[in-house]
This record gives structure tokens, C-alpha cells and sequence, in this order.
């Protein structure tokens, strides 16, 4: 295969752009995957791997019903890998909790979700608060300071590194060329075609593809685009293997099909992910024993520190160029949660040539640019 025979470019192998290629490789479209290789310190190092619907959307409802198509096509994306690639990526969608430890905590997580769900536009995702005795009936092992917390029953969860090997396993059964240790440098437009220039030569598509996470801030603006990101750096512990003891995943704390727990939700500014804030895991950690006393007997096993990626509002970006056309842009920090429609709707829309703006227009960049821009979204 040449150069120019490629249909699509996208440029970021991790789990957004491998999502958007296998995608267009099940769709028959002739595709490359630029990708920095395994030396890139991909997002995915950080993912704690839920697919999540409680709380997305605030300020956004757009993003509700997003989220909610997406949790509604994992079982089909999970099944489709499975039978094509053999790789199960341990899909689970058993609902989901955020607990409480004071019943002010308790009051402020209703009164979110009041908020969420008083939207104008808003779509019902059958979150409701527990008491503790409520909660205590679905997770047996709380401990006694759990004041109650908040269920939905479309959150769920995956094997976020198995999603990765399946999605690129998949693209070379569909012909996909991944393409490593080429990050692009500069891209021009020239004959109908796109060509990007890698240290390891030129690649030339018929359209492209930005998937590569924070370093489209520095890609867009040489097709005409904007991605505003604004990165943020979460730190992940994880425990040695036990029992299974808990099959609701929390919004900070999931026990993996592999029987370790992974323990994570910090967020800061600082964007070294060389080195972690001993603080914020022992903080972390404290939390995860009050809400299950058992897991203080646990030892630590691994923990790391990873930069997210973020766009500025924390709602995903989905545009195409009006200055070079065939050129899209996709920035998301729910990479694993909005998987499916990666593979199945923006893919498909990619191939076709534009997006379509009544079912990804909320998304524009164009938001940024206009006053009273989007509240901040949970992430």
C-alpha cells in the first residue's frame, strides 16, 4: 500500500483515535494510524476505566445524552470485538455508586443531581440517592461512616488495557497500517490530499483525522481548527488481588476483573507525571478504608501519576475544518465511556465526509468563542 492510497490518516493510536480507526476499518475505508509509539505517555496510562453517566453533563445536557448513547453500545462494541479479535474486555455495566461520609457530602451530591437532571434538555438517566441502609443492601462491606450516595444504573466499567490490545488487534485483521514512532510535525494540503510529515517520512490521505489527545492543541491550527485542552494530572493507587468483594463500580474506587482494586480521583494542576504527591495517595487511600474498612489490610502494589486529557470546559470537541476540508478534530477525556460512539458514529460520519451537526453540533469548538461559555463539567 502506498501513501496515497490511504482514505483517512488519524493521528493518535491511543484509545480515542484506535476507537475512530476500527471504526473506519470495519466500515472498508483504507486507513493509517500515526502514532508515537510505545514511548508515548498515553492517557490511558491513567484511565481508571469506567464507563460513567452519573454526573456528565452539567452545564452541557448535550453531553447526558452522549454519554448515554455510549453506555448504551458498549454491550455491542464489547461483543464485537470478542467475536472478531477473541479478546474479552470485560464489559461490566452493573450500576454504579459515589458515596458519602457526612450527610452535608450526601446533600451536595443531591443537589447536583437535581441540577443535572432540571436541565432544560435534559434526558432521564435513573440516578437516585440512597440512604445508608439502602446502599448498605448493594454493597454489604461499607463501613460505618458511609452516610448513604447515588446510584445509576447505566454506569459501568471495562479492562481498559485489554480495550486497547482488542481495538488494535482489530484494526490489523481490518488492514489498518499502524504506523509508530512517527508523531506528526507539520501538515499541509496540497492536490486534494492531506500529507504529514513524520520523522520517519511523509504520509499523504484523502482526509485526516486529530486524535492525539493534548498535542492537538499544537495540530489543529494547522488545518484551520481549535482545541482548546487544558490538561490536568490524577494519580491512580492499586492494590494487590483479592476476593471479589465488590461488583459495583464507584466513581473512585473499582475492583478490576482481576481481583485488585484501583483506587484514584485526584485532580491537579501540575502536569509532571515523573514524579507523585505522596499527599494526595495518602489522602486517597484514607478515603478508600473509611468507605470499605477491609481495604486497610490491603497492600499497595502499583501506583503511578498521569496527565489527562482535558479540553477547557471538560465537554468533548468534534469539528472539521472549513478552511481544509477532510480534516476533523476529536478531543474527549472519556476515551473508554464514549468508546462505541467513536467507533460507530464518528467513524462512520468521518468516512462520509462531514459531521452531523444535529447530533455532534453542541460539541463545535465554536463554544469557546462565544460569550457565556459552557459551565465546567464533572469530569
Amino acid at each position: 500500500m502506498t501513501a496515497k492510497d490511504y482514505d483517512v490518516a488519524v493521528i493518535g493510536g491511543g484509545l480515542l483515535g484506535s476507537s475512530i480507526a476500527w471504526g473506519l476499518g470495519k466500515l472498508g475505508q483504507r486507513v493509517a494510524v500515526l502514532d508515537e509509539g510505545d514511548i508515548a505517555k498515553r492517557a490511558s496510562r491513567a484511565n481508571f476505566a469506567l464507563v460513567w453517566v452519573q454526573s456528565k453533563g452539567l452545564g452541557m445536557p448535550d453531553y447526558m445524552a452522549w454519554t448515554m448513547r455510549a453506555s448504551q453500545g458498549w454491550s455491542r462494541l464489547a461483543e464485537e470485538l470478542r467475536d472478531h479479535t477473541g479478546v474479552d474486555v470485560s464489559h461490566s455495566r452493573p450500576g454504579g455508586f459515589h458515596l458519602a461520609l457526612s450527610e452535608r457530602e450526601l446533600a451536595q451530591r443531591a443537589d447536583m443531581l437535581r441540577r443535572l437532571h432540571n436541565q432544560p434538555g435534559a434526558v432521564e438517566t435513573g440516578v437516585e440517592s440512597l440512604d445508608r441502609e439502602q446502599v448498605r443492601r448493594m454493597l454489604p462491606q461499607i463501613g460505618p461512616e458511609v452516610v448513604g450516595g447515588a446510584y445509576c444504573p447505566h454506569d459501568g466499567h471495562v479492562n481498559s488495557l485489554r480495550f486497547l490490545r482488542a481495538l488494535h488487534t482489530g484494526l490489523k485483521l481490518f488492514g489498518v497500517d499502524y504506523l509508530p514512532e512517527r508523531p506528526v510535525a507539520a501538515i499541509a494540503r496540497a492536490g486534494g490530499e492531506f500529507r504529514l510529515s513524520t520523522p520517519r517520512g511523509e504520509v499523504r490521505a484523502k482526509k485526516i483525522a486529530l486524535a492525539a489527545g493534548n498535542a492537538n492543541m499544537d495540530l489543529a491550527p494547522m488545518v484551520g481548527l481549535d482545541a482548546p485542552m487544558a490538561p490536568t494530572r490524577g494519580q491512580i493507587l492499586v492494590t494487590e488481588r483479592v476476593a471479589p468483594f465488590l461488583r459495583h463500580p464507584l466513581a473512585t474506587l473499582r475492583q478490576t476483573d482481576e481481583g485488585t482494586v484501583m483506587i484514584g480521583d485526584s485532580k491537579e494542576e501540575a502536569l509532571d507525571d515523573r514524579v507523585q504527591n505522596i499527599g494526595v495517595n495518602a489522602v486517597m487511600a484514607d478515603r478508600a478504608r473509611r468507605y470499605f474498612p477491609m481495604l486497610g489490610r490491603l497492600n499497595i502494589v502499583r501506583s503511578w501519576s498521569g496527565v489527562r486529557v482535558m479540553t477547557r470546559d471538560g465537554f468533548p470537541i468534534y469539528e472539521e475544518s472549513k478552511t481544509h476540508p477532510g480534516a476533523f478534530v476529536a478531543c474527549c477525556h472519556s476515551g473508554v465511556t464514549l468508546a462505541p460512539n467513536h467507533a460507530y458514529d464518528i467513524a462512520a460520519m468521518i468516512a462520509q465526509g462531514a459531521l452531523d451537526e444535529g447530533r455532534v453540533g453542541a460539541f463545535s469548538a465554536r463554544r469557546f468563542a462565544a460569550p457565556g461559555e459552557a459551565a465546567k463539567s464533572h469530569w
